[in-house]
């Protein structure tokens, strides 16, 4: 019997549930990597523990690092609307040995995450009107068009 690599994993996880699209999970693991890097815990040679709440800022960070503001509508494609969805995803990892756990780790971790409008889409909405020559606009005065 072999070792069941990263990719085969997923593909078993995505053949059992659906739900999210292999890319979801593809990127968890690199939000995962990316997060490690942020709170100075990355390195081959042991494990570093990540809480869920680390992991949702760590995932935060690195998806509008990627994708900007398409982060939403890429997530949606993939079929995750909230953090409980990354939960999920993490805790599918987790029962197929792709990733580990604590005694203390659960999904309830992921419910108490952020609202996914202010997480990716608040930080892409403009703080004042951008319309084109915005003073020379005030300046307009409009007159009743005459009657012919």
């Amino acid at each position: 019997m072999h070792a069941v690599n990263f990719e085969e994993a997923v593909d078993n996880i995505v053949n059992r549930d659906s739900r999210y699209h292999r890319d979801a999970y593809l990127f968890v693991r690199e939000a995962l990597d990316h997060t490690q890097k942020l709170l100075g815990r990355s390195g081959k040679e042991e494990i570093h523990h990540v809480t869920g709440q680390e992991l949702l800022e760590g995932i935060r960070a690195f998806a509008l690092q990627q994708y900007g503001p398409m982060t939403v509508t890429v997530l949606e494609a993939w079929g995750v609307r909230h953090c409980e969805d990354f939960g999920e995803i993490v805790f599918n990892m987790i029962e197929t040995s792709i990733l580990a756990k604590t005694d203390r780790d659960t999904r309830e971790d992921f419910k108490r995450g952020y609202d996914f409008f202010e997480a990716f889409r608040r930080p892409f909405v403009p703080t004042r009107p951008s319309l084109p020559f915005q003073a020379e606009l005030k300046q307009i005065q409009v007159r009743p068009a005459a009657a012919d």
